[in-house]
């Protein structure tokens, strides 16, 4: 009997767990049926999902059904913005439920999800983009139940994101890397929800940052009245970052919005409280600072949340005569006095303002003040502020552990009132903005993780109606030496509403090196740390002009003297604007742009060469080394213009050789050549003995070539030499490889011995009646292994070939000229016909003879 049990026991949970992995498949498209009935009787937006799928293991012992990717897209006036979005959707419910009538709907008892958005959004005529649910009377109500109906028991979120925006107002506000959780009899209308949740919010109003990524948590259990919408809180405890928070009151949605009477306070008012506010990546763990004073946060909201108003608020936040110092530190921050309000009196939010009364503190001997008052934040928020003290900026890493490689040093003043509207700061009105005082720093030095150290020896600032002035800047980094003066035309506007830094500076240096503006990047090998020093990225909210002067730059290998110009920086690219300097025994001007704006850094420049050396020019540059590598072994000087295109490396922005492209048009002055130098000339000079290269006349030779995908194309051009011309043309590669043609213009006196020979044979007179003979010269190969070929030898015998035409035409001539002198001697005078007869059968005769016989 035992036997028969455990097999029929077997059996049935063999057949139990088959079942299990089967109904999944039996059940998985009635549940897309009844998801997509859902939502299409439900909502009217452009909704979708990758896949729904059943599970009777996941939740076990409840059915859960998981739909993937699911996201509804709003319509019109919303068309395209998303709404909602999950990568995943858990719904869990009795598995009794699977088996229930087409019409009768599926009860959830349980969601959880991860990955999730909601993004709610008002317009600016205070339309919602979240109102969603189907107008139609007939489709809300047609009869049939519903095919699926919340019973919910618990739920969980997973990495989830709220999104609000008030385009109206200008309020942002995101509620990021949420995790909640709540747990609560959904089934009665009264209930206890115990819930847990952390995130992060950031809040902005019209381009102002008043949160970023503050670190919010609340474990509450809270009263609901499902009747009545109302929400209570009962047991409670909140933290921002860590200052702890009690709430105690309630809010209840109404018809026109929400019903707000919450109370909160810190529970205690040790000023621990106020170090726990201090985002954690800003502070150490605060368990054994010293501390003295009070610091409490204490507030209320009371009123109606809705389209038109907000509660009325007063949140205040104090402390009078506190001090904390870090155990191991060997300062402390004394005298802290903070009196803050954030006041909403009349539940209109325009009304809102912010009062800070007074923020002082010290350390040692230096005192800080600041007082300021925000009022009108909704529409055109105005500003009134005072800054008063100084800081020993090498005593805030003793006083406080803030994290630095290296320590700071400097001391900083500053006595400055401002009052201003944003809307004047928005339009760059500055006689609306009203600014008085200075801000200076003396012996600011910081050093950063690689040991590169910036020392700012003196540097102030005037405030004044108008504008910013830089009265004073002189610092000293590396081998650099900078001192500047300027105007900063839109300081609030950068500072306040993320606008263009807009300015005009002046520079003078003695000398810069460019290296030490390179920033560097660390690099982790496997055994040990390496750094590489990577090119600065241009600041997309520059937008300035700096005229400059330097008596010498160093760049890479290059001493630059008397460099000058002026320099336009805007949308992260700098144009160069006459820019001189001196190298090379001449001057060179660019005038051009450098962007970094995009990956990869571009620049587009024109160059003007005036009397540069040109040896040093082809041999210290690498770009003008594989432009014309064989003007390495010419002396003499360059009048030239080069333009110049490509991208530039990332690490020493220096130009990447592979994208190079442009053109070189140059006259060379008081030139000579040393061919022994090259190999390439040595190989020419012994194919081609009848020129000394030595003695080429290069004075005013013009060269004109483009270059492109690492090919130069040296366009045709004439060497004057002696009484001879010489014509250069071909190609060659930035990879040396190269195809030049030269065509000589050769008197027959240069083609050797054995044209001398035939020469020899003829006067002065018929020598000079020789035309010059074209020699050819085709260089081939590469710079350091050319291949010289020529056509002397075809030349040559060209020559006597012409030589031969000309002795026999002068036989000839000569032949015909005695013959007809000897008949005109014995010939009667008048008979001139018979003469003319004789003498032409003479010359055919005499031709005769001169021709080659034929074998």
């Amino acid at each position: 009997m035992v036997k028969k049990i455990l097999k029929i026991s077997g059996i049935v949970l063999l057949v139990l767990l088959v079942a299990a992995f089967a109904i999944p498949y039996f059940f998985k498209d009635q549940i897309k049926a009844k998801i997509t009935q859902a939502i299409n009787e439900s909502v009217d937006a452009k909704v979708a999902f990758k896949d729904a799928d059943l599970s009777l293991f996941k939740g076990f012992p409840k059915a859960t059904i998981s739909i993937e990717k699911l996201s509804i897209i709003n319509k019109a006036p919303f068309a395209g913005d998303t709404l909602v979005a999950f990568d995943e959707l858990n719904l869990k419910m009795s598995v009794m439920e699977l088996f229930n009538g087409e019409n009768d709907p599926m009860k959830i008892e349980g969601l959880s999800s991860k990955n999730g958005l909601i993004n709610i959004i008002f317009n600016k005529d205070g339309v919602g983009n979240f109102d969603i649910a189907l107008k139609n009377k007939e489709q809300k109500d047609n009869g049939k139940s519903k095919p699926l109906a919340l019973k919910i028991k618990n739920y969980e979120v997973e990495n989830f994101k709220f999104k609000f925006t008030n385009e109206a107002t200008k309020i942002k506000m995101v509620l990021d890397s949420i995790n909640h959780s709540g747990s609560g009899d959904f089934t009665n209308n009264i209930l206890d929800l115990d819930t847990k949740t952390t995130a992060k919010i950031s809040m902005s109003m019209d381009k102002m940052n008043y949160m970023n990524n503050v670190a919010i948590s609340l474990d509450a259990i809270l009263g609901i009245d499902m009747d009545k919408s109302k929400y209570t809180f009962k047991e409670n405890k909140a933290k921002i970052n860590d200052l702890a928070l009690e709430f105690d009151g309630f809010l209840q949605m109404v018809t026109t919005g929400q019903q707000y009477d919450l109370k909160f306070k810190t529970p205690t008012s040790s000023f621990k409280n106020f170090l726990g506010l201090i985002p954690a990546s800003y502070r150490s763990a605060t368990e054994n600072v010293k501390t003295s004073g009070d610091f409490t946060v204490v507030g209320f909201a009371k009123g109606l949340l809705s389209d038109t108003t907000v509660p009325k608020f007063n949140i205040a936040i104090a402390s009078n005569n506190a001090s904390f110092q870090y155990p191991n530190l060997p300062k402390a921050v004394k005298n802290i006095v903070i009196d803050t309000k954030i006041i909403n009196e009349t539940g209109v939010m325009n009304d809102t303002y912010v009062n800070l009364e007074k923020l002082s503190f010290s350390i040692d001997q230096d005192v800080f003040n600041a007082k300021a008052t925000v009022k009108n934040v909704a529409t055109n928020a105005l500003v009134d502020a005072a800054l008063k003290g100084t800081i020993n900026l090498g005593n805030l890493s003793k006083a406080y552990p803030i994290k630095l490689d290296k320590p700071l040093t400097g001391i900083l003043k500053a006595d400055v009132t401002t009052k201003f509207d944003m809307a004047s700061v928005e339009k760059s009105d500055y006689q609306k903005i009203d600014n008085a005082g200075s801000m200076s720093i003396t012996g600011f030095k910081y050093v950063d993780e690689t040991g590169k150290a910036m020392t700012i020896s003196s540097a102030m600032v005037q405030f004044n109606p108008s504008r910013v002035n830089l009265q004073e800047f002189k610092a000293t980094t590396g081998k650099s030496d900078i001192s500047a003066t300027g105007v900063l035309d839109n300081f609030y506007g950068f500072l306040f509403r993320k606008q263009e830094l807009k300015g005009n500076f002046n520079m003078v240096s003695n000398q810069i090196a460019v290296s030490d503006f390179m920033t560097t990047a660390p690099t982790e090998a496997k055994t040990e740390a390496k750094a590489t020093a990577t090119a600065m990225k241009i600041p997309a909210f520059l937008n300035c002009s700096l005229t400059a002067k330097a008596n010498t730059v160093l760049y890479d290998n290059l001493i630059l003297k008397d460099c000058s110009g002026k320099l336009l920086v805007k949308d992260q690219a700098v144009t160069l604007e006459n820019v001189k300097t001196n190298i090379f025994g001449g001057q060179i001007g660019m005038n051009g742009t450098v962007s970094t704006k995009e990956k990869t850094p571009k620049y587009n420049m024109h160059l003007g060469f005036d009397k540069v050396d040109i040896t040093q020019t082809f041999t210290q540059l690498e770009m003008f080394k594989k432009i014309a590598p064989i003007a390495g072994v010419v002396t003499g000087k360059l009048n030239s213009t080069i333009n110049l295109s490509g991208n530039l490396n990332d690490k020493e922005m220096t130009p990447n050789l592979k994208t190079l492209s442009g053109d070189l048009l140059g006259q060379m002055v008081g030139t000579s050549i040393n061919p022994s130098a090259s190999t390439l000339l040595s190989a020419i000079s012994q194919n081609v003995k009848f020129i000394d290269l030595k003695k080429l006349n290069l004075n005013d030779v013009k060269v004109a070539l483009t270059f492109n995908d690492g090919k130069v194309n040296v366009k045709p051009f004439d060497i004057k030499y002696q009484d001879m011309k010489v014509n250069v043309a071909g190609t060659h590669g930035f990879d040396q490889v190269m195809n030049y043609n030269l065509k000589f213009d050769v008197p027959a006196k240069y083609l050797g011995s054995e044209a001398n020979s035939l020469l020899a044979k003829l006067s002065p007179s018929d020598v000079a009646k020789l035309d010059n003979i074209p020699v050819n010269a085709n260089v081939t190969g590469s710079f350091s292994k050319p291949k010289v070929s020529t056509d002397i030898k075809s030349a040559t015998t060209s020559l006597a070939t012409s030589l031969a035409k000309q002795q026999k035409q002068k036989l000839v001539t000569k032949g015909a000229s005695a013959l007809e002198d000897l008949i005109n001697k014995n010939t009667k005078s008048g008979d001139t016909t018979k003469t003319k007869k004789v003498v032409n059968q003479a010359k055919d005769l005499l031709n005769g003879l001169f021709k080659k016989k034929t074998p």
